[in-house]
C-alpha cells in the first residue's frame, strides 16, 4: 500500500498558530490532526494521552533546530516553550517575542511572527520525514547535535557580527578586539563542543583598560561574586520561590534548608521584610532607584555574600504588568555601586565585585538592549571616576550574551550613539547613549560619596 503523503506546510503552520494562541496548557483541547500525525510518525507508538506529550515533544525538537539566536528565542516565547512561560497569556508571549526580535508588537504580529512560526512548521515537517533513532538521547527535548547554536566556542563557525545576527535594524558596531580572554573550549572527541558559560570582555573607559565578566547561565549558579543585584518592584514584594525570575531564583537559592530539603529559614525574604519594617516602608512603595542590602543566606556557600535589591519596576494598576524606565535602572545601578563603596570595608575581606542581571527586562518588559544601556551608563560613569570594582553581567540565553558582546564591543563607549527609543523597538548606537541615561547618571552623582577599592 502506498503511504499517504505527509500534511502540507499550510496545515502544519495553521496548527502551530493554534498552539501559539492557546498555549501548552490547552493542548488537550485543540484539534491538531496534522501535528498529531507527524508526532506519531516521529515517535511511533504514541497514542491516547501520550498524544499531547508527543506533540509538545515534536514542537520542542523543531524549535531546537532553529539554530539558536533571536529566531529560536522568539519561537520559544511565542509558543510558551521558554522556561517559566507555559502559563503565560498569549499577549504576554507575543510581546516578549516582539521585544526579542526588536520590533513593535504590531509589526511582529503582521510579519515577523509568521516567519518565526513558518520556520517552526518547516522544521516539524523535516523531523517527521526523518527516521527517529530508537534510543536517541536527543529525543527527550534536548538540543540535537546538529542544532547547537553556532556561537563562539560552540560547534560550528563563530557568528558574523552583523546587525541581523542580533536585532533587525541595529546598525553595525565594530567587533571588540581581543574580546574573549577565555579561549574557546576544546571539542570533546565524538561530540559537540561545550557551551562557554563565562566570557571576559576587554574594554576601554576614559582611556583606561577595564574588563567585564559575562556569565551565560542562571543567576543562582554564580560563584565567588561578592554582591548580586536583584531587580524588584517598588514594594519590594519578592515573588514566590518557585517562579522563574531572577529575584525568585535568588530567594530560592538563598533559603536555608535541612537534610531532607525542608525549609528552615527564608533568609533573604525575612531580612528584606525586616528592613522595610524598620524604615516604615512596609506595604507602601519606595522611590524607584532605592536599593536595599540583605544577607545572601545559603548563597554564602557559593562565595556570594550580599544581595542588593533594586527597586526598578512600578506595578501597573489593575494588571499583572510593570512599567520600567531606563533612567530608573541607571539610577538603581548607580545606587548599588555607591552602596558597594559604603559597605566594602565592613567585610573581611572587603567587597570588591558586583554582578548585574538585565534589570527590568523580565516582567518589566524593558528591551534587553535598553537594559544593557541603562546599567552600562552607571558602570561607565563609576569607572570614569576611577573605581576599580570587578563588574560582572549575567544572562541566561546565548543570544542575549551575543547582544551584550555586540553592544559593549565597540571599543571606548562615549555615549555618542543615538541610543534606544523605548517602545519603538529602535535599538542601536553605543551603549552609553541610552535615552534617559545622562539624567540618571546626574542623579547618581548626587548619591552619597563612594569609596573605591
Amino acid at each position: 500500500m502506498t503511504p499517504s503523503p505527509l500534511p502540507d506546510h499550510t496545515s502544519v503552520l495553521g496548527e502551530v498558530r493554534d498552539v501559539r494562541r492557546a498555549g501548552l496548557l490547552r493542548l488537550r483541547a485543540l484539534e491538531l490532526p496534522s501535528l498529531t500525525r507527524l508526532a506519531a510518525a516521529r515517535f511511533p507508538g504514541s497514542a491516547g494521552e501520550a498524544r499531547i506529550a508527543a506533540v509538545e515533544r515534536l514542537l520542542r525538537l523543531a524549535v531546537a533546530r532553529l539554530g539558536g539566536g533571536v529566531l529560536q528565542e522568539a519561537a520559544e516565547y511565542s509558543l510558551g516553550l521558554a522556561p517559566g512561560t507555559r502559563d503565560w497569556p498569549p499577549a504576554d508571549r507575543r510581546r516578549r517575542a516582539a521585544e526579542i526580535y526588536g520590533v513593535s508588537v504590531e509589526r511582529f504580529r503582521k510579519s515577523a511572527e509568521l516567519r518565526v512560526l513558518g520556520d517552526v512548521a518547516e522544521q516539524v515537517l523535516r523531523l517527521a520525514g526523518e527516521a527517529a533513532p530508537p534510543s536517541s538521547p536527543w529525543e527527550a527535548g534536548s538540543v540535537p547535535p546538529d542544532a547547537a547554536p553556532a556561537t563562539t566556542g560552540e560547534a560550528g563557525p563563530a557568528p558574523a557580527w552583523d546587525a541581523a545576527s542580533v536585532v533587525p535594524g541595529l546598525p553595525a558596531l565594530s567587533p571588540l578586539a581581543g574580546r574573549a580572554a577565555v579561549p574557546p573550549a576544546p571539542r570533546s572527541p565524538g561530540g559537540p563542543a561545550p557551551r562557554r558559560t563565562h566570557r571576559v570582555l576587554r574594554l576601554s573607559v576614559a582611556g583606561r583598560p577595564v574588563a567585564v565578566t559575562l556569565h551565560v547561565h542562571p543567576v543562582d549558579l554564580l560563584r565567588d561574586v561578592d554582591v548580586v543585584v536583584s531587580p524588584s518592584n517598588v514594594y519590594f514584594a519578592l515573588p514566590e520561590p518557585y517562579k522563574a525570575s531572577v529575584s525568585a531564583s535568588l530567594r530560592r537559592a538563598g533559603a536555608l534548608r535541612g537534610p531532607t530539603g525542608e525549609l528552615i529559614e527564608d533568609r533573604i525574604h525575612d531580612e528584606l521584610r525586616g528592613w522595610l519594617a524598620r524604615h516604615g516602608a512596609a506595604h507602601r512603595p519606595v522611590l524607584t532607584g532605592t536599593v536595599v542590602p540583605t544577607d545572601s543566606g545559603a548563597l554564602r556557600g557559593q562565595g556570594v555574600r550580599r544581595i542588593y535589591h533594586a527597586a526598578v519596576a512600578v506595578p501597573r494598576p489593575g494588571t499583572n504588568d510593570y512599567d520600567v524606565l531606563p533612567a530608573d535602572v541607571t539610577r538603581a545601578a548607580a545606587r548599588a555601586l555607591a552602596l558597594l563603596g559604603e559597605e566594602s570595608d565592613r567585610f573581611d575581606p572587603p567587597l570588591t565585585s558586583v554582578c548585574f542581571p538585565l534589570l527590568g527586562s523580565g516582567r518589566g518588559g524593558l528591551p534587553h538592549a535598553a537594559s544593557i544601556a541603562a546599567v552600562w551608563a552607571a558602570v561607565e560613569a563609576e569607572w570614569a571616576r576611577g573605581a576599580r570594582w570587578e563588574i560582572h553581567l549575567v544572562v541566561r540565553a546565548p543570544s542575549r550574551a551575543q547582544l551584550v558582546e555586540r553592544l559593549l564591543g565597540g571599543g571606548e563607549h562615549g555615549g555618542t550613539g543615538r541610543g534606544h527609543r523605548h517602545g519603538r523597538g529602535d535599538e542601536g548606537g553605543r551603549v552609553g547613549g541610552a535615552r534617559g541615561g545622562d539624567d540618571a547618571i546626574r542623579a547618581g552623582d548626587a548619591l552619597s560619596p563612594r569609596r573605591h577599592p
